[in-house]
């Protein structure tokens, strides 16, 4: 993959990527620990470094859903989207609902050439009861 990207191929890049492939939308210290398994010695730079060319090159992919971390997996190139736990903060993939790529159709673009479109879907997992949530706390404090 990263002679294919044109990318000279280093034990940190290959660590991350490993990382990044086996803990799907792990934030940076989880990669930073998966990839200590394997090389001890990694830097923290390293591993930053390393997501960034990865992230540009198309390899892996950066997500940052509203009020959390960053977050990366290898899953590219095909435009979907997440859903995410608003009590556990579990996140999945989704893919796009009907047809080829149709959240690339804005209602207006603005002018814009759109190449890719992200939605994420906020809501529980099956592990967190509805009473967990901000929201539902809210309301039964506020009536």
């Amino acid at each position: 993959m990263l002679r294919g990207a044109h990318l000279r191929v280093t034990r940190p890049r290959l660590a991350v990527l490993r990382a990044v492939h086996g803990h799907p939308h792990a934030d940076t210290d989880s990669l930073i620990g998966a990839v200590r398994e394997e090389l001890p010695a990694v830097s923290h730079q390293a591993v930053y470094d390393s997501l960034r060319v990865l992230t540009t090159a198309g390899l892996v992919r950066r997500i940052q859903p509203s009020g959390s971390v960053a977050r990366y997996e290898s899953r590219t190139g095909d435009n979907h989207h997440h859903v995410v736990c608003r009590s556990c903060g579990a996140i999945a993939d989704v893919d796009c609902a009907v047809g080829e790529a149709p959240c690339l159709t804005a209602s207006d673009d603005r002018g814009f050439s759109i190449e890719e479109a992200e939605v994420v879907y906020w809501g529980l997992c099956p592990a967190c009861p509805p009473e967990s949530t901000p929201a539902s706390s809210w309301k039964e404090a506020h009536g």
